[in-house]
């Protein structure tokens, strides 16, 4: 639920969607309960199309005991954006993209940092550390997520 109205069908934007995205994916769909009829899914708006997630963004979740190996990048287009309800991307200028590509999305795209005004930073090219500070940011952003999701 959110704001009284059920989601059953939650994208998560970054650019390459091998890093940030299927983390967030990852986490939030573990943080909701894994729910059944609830579609969790990535993509992204530059996406590394059938890319897997890359090598420090698989290992911190397999830390968490979360396996995104399976994971392939996937571009993001306008039946992805009409069929989500929610939209959640990384950083401000994410939402300019999306409306570049479906211009009716804008109400229902929001950061994942919204409610801390927080950019999520791409860690793709960067050392470990960077992973493991976006992967913190991505943690909270869920966590504030999950409490509207559920209420």
């Amino acid at each position: 639920m959110l704001g009284g109205t059920v989601v059953n069908n939650i994208l998560l934007v970054c650019v390459g969607n091998i890093c940030r995205s299927p983390m967030a994916e990852a986490l939030l769909r573990h943080e909701l309960g894994n729910p059944e009829g609830v579609k969790i899914h990535s993509a992204g708006l530059a996406a590394l199309v059938d890319n897997p997630a890359q090598d420090d963004a698989q290992a911190l979740m397999l830390e968490l005991g979360l396996d995104i190996s399976a994971h392939r990048a996937r571009q993001l287009g306008p039946n992805l954006l009409k069929e989500a309800e929610l939209v959640l991307v990384m950083e401000s200028e994410h939402k300019a993209g999306v409306a570049m590509i479906d211009l009716t999305a804008r109400g229902k795209v929001h950061r994942l940092g919204e409610w801390r005004d927080v950019e999520v930073p791409d860690p793709y090219g960067r050392p470990r550390e960077d992973y493991e500070h976006a992967l913190r940011l991505i943690k909270v952003g869920v966590a504030d997520w999950v409490k509207r999701i559920q209420a």
